[in-house]
């Protein structure tokens, strides 16, 4: 139950954050989550949306350069040490996180948590073994 998260590469300069959500909402696409690092010179955007293939597709006949990748959506209780209790399942696993990012979502009580693995097959059965609910594509959709 992986899902689809979009990673678009951005000039660090004034506006093309901004460019680029203009166009995702131009074109009806919803953003669910994000996150964005930067250097000196370009950032890397992360987004999960609720029409990925058509985000990228956008994007692209923009001149931005976007690919799709896989993460997998946990949910987490949101309560202090809710997101600790995940990350120790992990780390008691030996399972390697590479970034992780959160947005809470409207409908429950609960957190959702954006992970990238390095293995994301094991890590994705480690968490199910675990009672730890994984989000799929649908569901990312119709939030």
């Amino acid at each position: 139950m992986k899902i689809k998260q979009i990673s678009v590469f951005l000039e660090n300069r004034k506006g093309r954050l901004f460019d680029a959500c203009s166009i995702l909402g131009q074109n009806g696409v919803n953003i669910r989550a994000c996150t964005i690092a930067e250097t000196e010179t370009f950032g890397v955007l992360r987004i999960v949306v609720d029409k990925a293939e058509q985000a990228v597709e956008v994007l692209k006949d923009n001149g931005f350069v976007a690919n799709i990748t896989s993460v997998v959506v946990a949910e987490v209780a949101d309560e202090p040490g809710g997101l600790a209790k995940i990350l120790k399942t992990l780390s008691d696993n030996d399972v390697n996180i590479e970034y992780m990012y959160g947005f809470v979502e409207k409908f429950t009580d609960k957190a959702l948590m954006v992970f990238r693995f390095e293995d994301t097959d094991r890590a994705q059965k480690i968490l199910q073994q675990n009672g730890i609910k994984i989000i799929n594509q649908e569901e990312v959709e119709g939030l």
